[in-house]
């Protein structure tokens, strides 16, 4: 064979070649070309499913404590002060001694005081016995009715110096009784303002010796607005069925448990607030008059309420939504109206129902009418039944 045809066959042959390779990558190409892209997998979201809740409705305020009792010790009779009986914080009860007040000027008023009326005792005894006389005079016509009123008169004067030397004794054996200070109420006492030696007057200027103040119970006095006020009152009937929790600025681990002991008649038209008072037992001791406290006041009935987590709520603009979980796993835009806030969660009112699964996380990569993978999430219930709001007023 020629060289002539041998190239004439290698050049058909790479003709045939190449032809075959173009073929292929048309028909390659037309087969991917062919083949759908691929659908990416739904998002994962978390749902809750709402349930009705029995809650009890919370709100927060800040407030004073105040003694339920507290009295300031004032002599009730002049001298000097012969005995201190207490040291500074000491615990008393009612009737155990405080001070004592020389009592020999008023041991001798109560002398003389006896004294007087057993005068008083003996010249009634003598008018007596001139009246039954006068009368028996007068009876057998052998004095005149003159003699007989003398005698009444007398005996009358002389009844009335036995009541009044009576009273005197009674008002004598007071102020001896007045020179021995003791507790009116039982509570912590505070330090002697005036110690053994310094002479005392009574009276309206009389001073304060020390003072007492009750400390088994304490009232928390605080302030609440028109608005929740009228919400609370208006929907109770027993306003001391109102429970209420108290707190101590920065502490955190202990809480007192009371209840609303009364509100005041009328409001503060500077404020626009009443004044409340509720009443705590000083269950440990550690609550003392004048403290700052964190006053909680819940309404006296729970209500039934759908709650969602705050952060399953959307802002469209000025209008706040959720997205609902349909039985096809698609996302759905839902309006709502919110009501109160609570610890990570708000009450709806309108917009959802029993039984719907809203999403709680996720909102920014899901849309409205997209198909999701929804879980169920697990929330940790609370130890306490009732749900706490989260605002301080």
């Amino acid at each position: 064979m020629s060289s002539t045809n041998l190239s004439r066959k290698v050049i058909t042959y790479a003709a045939i070649a190449i032809l075959t390779g173009i073929a292929s990558v048309h028909y390659v190409s037309g087969v991917v070309a062919a083949t759908p892209a691929a659908v990416p997998p739904a998002p994962a979201v978390d749902i809750v499913v709402l349930q009705p809740q029995e809650i009890r409705s919370w709100a927060g305020f800040s407030g004073r404590l105040a003694p339920v009792e507290s009295a300031a010790i004032k002599p009730l009779v002049s001298g000097t002060i012969q005995k201190v009986l207490f040291t500074e914080g000491q615990q008393v009860k009612k009737g155990e001694p405080l001070f004592v007040i020389d009592p020999r000027p008023h041991q001798a008023s109560v002398q003389r005081a006896q004294a007087q009326l057993a005068t008083a005792q003996s010249r009634a005894k003598l008018a007596q016995d001139e009246l039954t006389r006068a009368e028996q005079l007068i009876g057998a016509k052998l004095v005149s009715q003159s003699v007989y009123d003398s005698a009444l008169s007398a005996h009358q004067v002389a009844q009335a110096d036995v009541k009044q030397a009576d009273a005197a004794l009674n008002q004598a054996k007071l102020d001896l009784e007045y020179a021995h200070i003791s507790a009116p109420i039982s509570g912590r006492v505070g330090r002697a303002e005036l110690t053994v030696g310094n002479v005392v007057e009574a009276g309206v200027n009389a001073p304060v010796l020390t003072q007492i103040v009750a400390n088994d119970k304490l009232y928390a006095e605080f302030n609440v607005d028109e608005a929740t006020y009228v919400q609370l009152v208006r929907n109770t009937k027993d306003v001391q069925a109102m429970p209420v929790e108290l707190s101590l600025a920065g502490d955190t681990k202990a809480g007192y448990e009371g209840h609303i002991y009364a509100f005041d008649n009328r409001l503060d038209t500077n404020s626009g607030t009443i004044r409340a008072r509720a009443i705590f037992d000083n269950k440990d001791g550690a609550l003392t008059a004048g403290m700052f406290a964190n006053v909680r006041l819940g309404s006296a009935e729970k209500v039934q309420a759908l709650l969602v987590p705050e952060r399953a709520i959307g802002t469209n603009q000025s209008k706040k939504y959720v997205l609902v979980v349909d039985e096809t796993n698609t996302a759905n835009y839902r309006e709502v109206t919110l009501g109160d806030h609570y610890e990570g969660q708000r009450v709806i009112q309108v917009g959802v129902n029993a039984g719907e699964k809203v999403i709680v996380n996720g909102l920014s990569h899901v849309r409205p009418k997209s198909v999701v993978n929804p879980t169920v999430a697990v929330t940790k219930k609370s130890d306490e039944e009732d749900t706490r709001v989260a605002s301080i007023h």
